[in-house]
């Protein structure tokens, strides 16, 4: 538990690191290519590394809150059922 929190908690970072890598690769490229608008190329490699990221948390995070509500104790229909079962022994 205590590293999905840790692991959340790094998306930020991730993003940002992402977002420097292509820079640094879009400020090398015109250095190997002579071309200036090389530059928006990584621009773009780092921003869709972001944006995978955040894509990869997110589903994690679905899984995540999917395996939570098919557990017992969270689920209406279960506790809705126990409910009926202790309000009858209440009528007895």
């Amino acid at each position: 538990k205590v590293v999905n929190a840790a692991d959340s908690l790094s998306l930020g970072i991730s993003m940002v690191v992402a977002v420097l890598i292509g820079v640094a690769i879009g400020i090398g490229l015109p250095k190997f290519t002579g071309a200036w608008w090389t530059l928006w190329i990584g621009v773009f490699i780092g921003t869709g590394a972001a944006i995978l990221n955040v894509y990869k948390a997110y589903v994690k995070q679905k899984a995540s809150l999917d395996e939570l509500a098919n557990e017992p104790r969270y689920n209406y229909k279960t506790n809705e059922e126990l409910q009926k079962k202790y309000d009858e022994e209440d009528d007895e």
